[in-house]
């Protein structure tokens, strides 16, 4: 049975009147990593940071929106996307803000906007710590990492327990043969199983963009395995505090009523920042920028 529907004319022809970006690659600490460049490269950059096993396609909504205001550029993190894998399946925080310095510092247009979704959240923020005086503002999407009690939670377990399960998850991986998807509606299917606020129309085309096909025809998701079980020492959560106090520019934060994220207000995380605010969003979850677009881009906009 055919789980996706045919999209409306109505819908492929905004679809092809709409925008598109070009692809490129750029090279940082030996890999090819790939980003989309949505043009307009006159107006101010604005660039958007995905999360963990998603790809930059996830934003193109967003960029879509914001295409004929900003110079929109969206990457693949190494390990996702059209970026390249790397060798040692390692992929560790120092290493993604430094993709992401290396990105900005080759556009060359500083004081950039940056808007970061979850794993992309925390790279942003730890960037605009780093160099303060390269961001002009900054939107972190559930990007704050664990809550404090989650941190508490891990500060108890004994390090070399975390390195022997960590080793133990590993080889297990190693093991497993890759999650193959027989058709394209499967793959959809296990899309909107992940975020049930998705519509088929999102979900068809998150997933045309996120999958490779096999030589058997089925179909297979884009980012490294090896992404699941990030090493010990990859980073730690209990350092990103230092970082938001660095951050000079505004800073919005933004949270899911519906998702497993902590209210950083609540919390006490956002009193770390020197200038942030945070937005709530009713029927959303984790990917709220697709749960409640309309919202989204009215916040943002206000916003920048």
């Amino acid at each position: 049975m055919n789980l996706v529907p045919p999209l409306s004319t109505r819908s492929q022809d905004r679809m092809n009147t709409q925008a598109a970006p070009t692809s490129h690659f750029y090279t940082s600490l030996r890999m090819r990593l790939h980003y989309l460049d949505w043009g307009n490269s006159a107006a101010p950059t604005l660039v958007l940071v995905h999360g963990g096993f998603d790809h930059s396609r996830s934003w193109d909504w967003t960029a879509r929106a914001l295409a004929k205001d900003y110079h929109v550029v969206a990457p693949d993190l190494r390990g996702h996307g059209d970026s390249a894998w790397s060798a040692e399946g390692s992929y560790m925080m120092a290493n993604y803000v430094y993709d992401l310095a290396q990105l900005i510092e080759q556009l060359g247009r500083e004081p950039v906007i940056l808007v970061g979704h979850s794993l992309g959240g925390s790279i942003a923020l730890r960037y605009a710590g780093l160099f303060p005086e390269k961001v002009a503002r900054i939107v972190a999407i559930e990007g704050l990492g664990l809550s404090p009690g989650r941190i508490e939670e891990q500060s108890q377990k004994a390090e070399p327990d975390l390195w022997l399960q960590w080793i133990e998850k590993r080889r297990n991986r190693a093991r497993q043969a890759r999650r193959h998807y027989p058709t394209l509606e499967a793959a959809v299917a296990r899309m909107r199983e992940r975020n049930d606020h998705l519509s088929v129309e999102q979900a068809m085309h998150l997933t045309i963009h996120g999958v490779n096909r096999n030589e058997d025809g089925s179909y297979r998701w884009k980012f490294d395995p090896y992404l699941h079980d990030a090493a010990p020492q990859a980073w730690s959560d209990m350092d990103l505090p230092q970082f938001w106090k660095r951050i000079t520019c505004p800073t919005l934060l933004c949270l899911g009523l519906d998702s497993w994220a902590s209210n950083p207000v609540k919390d006490g995380r956002a009193a770390h920042f020197r200038d942030a605010r945070l937005v709530e969003f009713a029927d959303a979850g984790h990917w709220l920028h697709h749960d409640q677009f309309d919202r989204f881009i009215a916040e943002l906009r206000a916003f920048l």
